[in-house]
């Protein structure tokens, strides 16, 4: 947001320097983002003054120069080569100076130099307008009053404007700080705690109401219009604005259109209420302010023809709808060349219902900004009376009407009762403000003391300051005051050392992030609010059992997740967008569902991978992501969360296209596998992504139990033994995994999967497992008659419990 300096200082004639303002502004909690020292004409016409033109004769050596002596009023008059028809001696002209930077009217610039024009020396240069950027008439020099003494800059004969305009990063809580007005407030709430006592100074607004003419108002959605106020001003001529005015709004990145619109969008960054004028022969007599039905057509200013939904709460005429209410005007009702008689609005709009048509139809304007932060209803007339007495002043019409005010109950806000006790602020502070200094700053704000029992105060606080309704609140308003810089950091370290033998969530979770970050993956945090319809996508999400926002920003924003996946599918999508498509990704996050009126609360941990595993290199071609890959990462997670026993099966969940479901012992834990095609298409994802479900809250549960165990490594040596098993194709090498550490415990160390073979050898419906086994004793060293034993034990086992039979 956009303030200027001089316009501040309209309100109140504060001395400071455009820099210290700033500095204020920024410690009082409205951050200065940029400083800019605006000119209302680039290049200011600095070295530019006005100059006498004493003699005047032509060049030796031209048909068409002039050489003259022209006095700047210092004395010492210069000569300078003029090759205008029409410089003549006697007359008062506009010289630039050397070393003067002009701007032309399409922005090119060009500097003044000592130069010599066909053998005459030349110390400046007469202007025309064009060269002074000031219109595009190059006929001859600019030939000014004789009134005007030499010497005067230029920039202020020309009215020259320079300003010093601020960039504040408006937090959004503060809607009372959308406007000159409520900016000016804030700097004199510090100025006058410091003993400055500054008074704001309100633009004057008396108008002469009338009874010429007559608006009758009707509005039929009082809940969403609480208050709607009009006047008519008729005998309108629309033109430019005045510089003042044009000035005004170029200060703050605003281009003036006309007067008449020009001075809604004054008032509107004057005073932070939002207007909106009507072309009379559009408007005319009935003003009603209602919904239309789902699908009416309107044409706005922009000239979009859109489509209305019956939510859409609209400005009407008795001939159909003019303006959305809050947001944006139609162009059949807008100001145009031959606009003669105004109907000016000015409404206070319920916040969750412009935030709500804007973002239907993707309009975001200055009003709606406001409108859907909260404006302060009480300036509705007052705002109104401002605009008429300077649509008056300024566009030469007469008001021709008296103010039609239409106002609920909720179209007036009355101070905000809170307690504050001096006691909890020094609490919340950590400093102890002197209870003087308090009042002070209080007053200073212009929150009122209403009453005073010991430590407690009863404030009224002004119903323009939306944001403070606490007593937390006001405390905050008090800090900002006082000064954050003025609350001392202690000079003594307080801390203890804590001995936990516990396993915080927190730290299990660390230890989980430091190994896939080594492993390559990158820890993303997505919103918990996302797109109810996502639940469309697969039968694995009970609907039932979702979390609907009553109140959603937005159609993207209307649910609270149930499951981890999609928001991991949209930052997918989203880097692959950027040509970013080998990934690793993992977040911890909830995830929400409601069952029986109980809202149930989870924490998950996703992991994604897609795209290629390895970057290209002379050592070796580039592989894909694979389940494997994922597997294995899981794998040292859980590992090093002490997560042990992992066994798995089929998972025949519909958000993956094969899957499987790991268990520790009888406790599911995760599932990994290959998200299904059509949901990889609601993306636009065109590549394989792999995905781990981690049901944290179970990991936490045996992960908690687990102590950590140093153990030596191995003092006596493993020993390899393969076998090839055939066994019926639809056993699992979790299976056999499970089978032999079942059957030989005491020496069984790794089992290994290196080959899967069907094909010739291998009978119909049976498929080989190579496997591997090490076997280590930590005691002592392995002898063939043990090694034997163990084999056959594991043999055994295969036989009977898988019907396996060893491989020739």
């Amino acid at each position: 947001m956009k303030i200027s300096y001089n316009w501040l200082r309209q309100f109140a004639p504060v001395t400071l320097g455009g820099e210290e303002a700033a500095e204020i502004l920024t410690d009082l909690g409205l951050e200065i983002e940029g400083l800019e020292e605006w000119e209302s004409l680039r290049g200011g016409l600095k070295g530019v003054v006005i100059g006498k033109v004493l003699t005047c004769v032509d060049h030796p050596n031209s048909d068409h120069l002039h050489i003259t002596t022209v006095d700047l009023g210092d004395g010492q008059p210069v000569q300078i080569v003029c090759g205008a028809p029409n410089v003549a001696s006697g007359q008062t002209v506009p010289v630039a100076t050397i070393g003067t930077v002009l701007y032309d009217d399409k922005g090119d610039s060009f500097t003044i130099k000592e130069s010599k024009i066909r053998g005459e020396k030349s110390f400046g240069m007469i202007c025309a307008e064009d060269e002074l950027g000031l219109g595009a008439s190059h006929d001859g020099i600019m030939v000014l009053p004789d009134d005007i003494p030499a010497g005067t800059p230029a920039a202020e004969v020309f009215g020259i404007e320079n300003d010093t305009v601020f960039e504040i990063g408006l937090t959004p809580n503060r809607a009372d700080a959308m406007s000159h007005l409520g900016v000016v407030r804030d700097l004199l709430a510090r100025l006058k705690y410091h003993g400055q006592d500054y008074k704001i100074t309100m633009p004057e607004n008396t108008i002469t109401e009338s009874d010429e003419d007559t608006v009758k108002i009707t509005v039929e959605s009082p809940e969403r219009a609480p208050r709607y106020a009009g006047v008519v001003v008729k005998g309108v001529k629309v033109a430019p604005s005045p510089s003042w005015l044009a000035n005004r709004l170029r200060a703050i990145g605003l281009n003036p259109i006309n007067n008449v619109v020009d001075i809604t969008n004054y008032v509107l960054h004057s005073l932070g209420q939002p207007l909106h004028a009507f072309d009379m022969r559009q408007a005319g007599s009935e003003i009603i302010v209602k919904t239309c039905p789902d699908g009416t057509q309107f044409v706005t200013l922009d000239g979009v023809e859109r489509k209305l939904s019956s939510q859409d709460l609209m400005i009407c005429s008795a001939d159909g709808p003019m303006c959305i209410a809050g947001v944006f005007g139609g162009i059949e009702s807008g100001i145009k060349d031959d606009t003669t008689d105004v109907f000016i609005e000015s409404a206070y709009f319920d916040p969750v219902s412009v935030r709500r048509t804007a973002k239907r139809h993707g309009l975001h304007t200055d009003a709606s900004f406001r409108f859907e932060r909260g404006i302060d209803p009480n300036i509705t007339v007052e705002a109104l009376k401002l605009a008429a007495r300077l649509m008056c002043e300024v566009a030469g019409g007469h008001v021709a009407s008296r103010i039609a005010d239409v106002c609920s109950d909720e179209g007036v806000k009355k101070p905000f009762d809170v307690v504050f006790r001096l006691s909890h602020a020094e609490k919340l502070l950590g400093k102890k403000i002197p209870a003087a200094d308090i009042k002070r700053i209080l007053a200073a704000l212009e929150i009122e003391i209403v009453g005073e029992n010991g430590d407690e105060l009863l404030l009224k606080v002004p119903p323009y300051r939306v944001d403070v309704q606490r007593e937390a609140d006001v405390v905050e308003d008090i800090l900002r005051v006082y000064g954050y810089n003025n609350v001392e950091v202690s000079p003594y370290l307080h801390t203890s050392i804590v001995s936990d033998d516990k396993r915080s969530p927190e730290r299990l979770f660390n230890v989980a992030a430091d190994i896939l970050a080594a492993n390559g993956y990158n820890e993303m945090m997505s919103n918990s609010l996302t797109k109810g319809s996502y639940a469309e996508l697969t039968g694995d999400i009970d609907r039932s059992a979702s979390v609907k926002l009553l109140n959603p920003l937005s159609s993207d924003l209307d649910t609270l997740r149930q499951s981890l996946l999609f928001s991991g599918l949209e930052a997918v999508a989203r880097n692959i967008s950027f040509r970013n498509s080998d990934l690793r990704l993992f977040e911890l996050g909830k995830t929400y569902n409601k069952f029986s009126d109980k809202y149930v609360e989870e924490f998950h941990v996703s992991m994604l991978i897609t795209g290629k595993k390895n970057t290209e290199s002379w050592r070796g071609a580039q592989q894909d992501c694979s389940f494997y890959d994922l597997r294995a990462d899981f794998d040292r997670v859980m590992g090093a969360l002490g997560v042990k026993n992992l066994s798995c099966k089929p998972c025949d969940s519909d958000i993956f296209a094969e899957a499987v479901e790991i268990f520790s012992r009888k406790t599911p834990v995760a599932r990994i596998g290959k998200v299904a095609r059509r949901i990889l298409k609601a993306f636009d994802i065109d590549q394989d992504v792999f995905y781990c479900d981690v049901l944290w809250e179970n990991v936490l549960k045996i992960s908690r139990g687990v102590k950590t165990v140093c153990s030596d490594l191995p003092k006596f040596p493993s020993v390899r033994r393969d076998l090839a098993l055939v066994v019926d194709k639809d056993v699992t090498y979790q299976q056999l995994y499970d089978t032999a550490f079942s059957a030989e415990r005491s020496i069984l160390r790794c089992v290994n999967l290196f080959d899967v073979y069907q094909g010739a050898g291998i009978p119909a419906g049976k498929k080989s497992y190579a496997l591997s086994f090490t076997l280590c004793d930590d005691e002592k060293t392995l002898d063939d008659k043990r090694i034997d034993g163990a084999m056959k034990k594991l043999v055994s086992a295969f036989e009977k419990q898988l019907g396996a039979s060893v491989r020739a």
